[in-house]
């Protein structure tokens, strides 16, 4: 089966999931998947669980942040740059709209009353608010 390999910059408390590329405040690995693999199967080679990530970019563009995670099946392609940021990694909600975005993501703001806007999140497994 044919494999890709894809960038991925891990920020924060998320460079622990990068092992050995663990820098600190900061990872960066070359993943192998095979081809056709997504998000959520970065992820899983990583042992990541989703909910620790915030605000995720694919080659520059949003994809996830906290709350709205829609890029979980998004197919990951050869040469891909993933950045994954914790929760505690700041994005002030201002300089989201006209933000560029990956397909699923372009399609979740667009169904949200709100498009993703907010100053704060709710996670869904406990009562804590984050606020921007």
């Amino acid at each position: 089966m044919a494999e890709i390999s894809v960038d991925v910059w891990l920020y924060g408390v998320l460079a622990r999931y990068g092992k050995d590329a663990d820098q600190g405040s900061f990872a960066n690995l070359k993943a192998r998947l095979p081809a056709g693999s997504t998000v959520a199967d970065l992820l899983a080679q990583l042992g990541m669980p989703t909910a620790e990530r915030g605000v995720t970019f694919i080659n520059g563009d949003l994809s996830a942040m906290p709350g709205l995670q829609p890029d979980l099946g998004h197919v990951l392609h050869e040469g891909d740059r993933v950045a994954l940021f914790d929760l505690k990694s700041m994005w002030p909600f201002q300089y989201r709209d006209g933000a560029a975005m990956v397909e699923e993501m372009r399609q979740a703001t667009a169904r949200r009353g709100d498009r993703g806007l907010h100053h704060s999140y709710t996670t869904p497994d406990s009562e804590s608010t984050r606020t921007e």
